[in-house]
């Protein structure tokens, strides 16, 4: 990876916001990955890194792979 590529990727994960209804994609994720729990996809307002912990640690998925998951639910 380039050190370019690798700075938009760090960035990124930095400032990854969730928009849009989140109760909408909790439940897509849900269907999708059934090891994922209510708690696991507990959100607050401005505690992304908290979810983004959560269900990287409940799928064995690096940060970058959940943040790519979760965006393309917010499609």
């Amino acid at each position: 990876m380039s050190l370019s590529k690798n700075r938009t990727v760090n960035t990124t994960v930095e400032n990854f916001k969730i928009t849009g209804n989140w109760d909408t994609m909790a439940k897509q994720l849900k269907e999708k990955f059934a090891q994922l729990t209510d708690d696991d996809l507990k959100f607050e307002a401005g505690k992304e890194n908290e979810l983004l912990n959560r269900v990287e640690n409940r799928l064995n998925k690096k940060r970058v792979e959940v943040i790519n998951i979760i965006k393309k639910g917010q499609l």
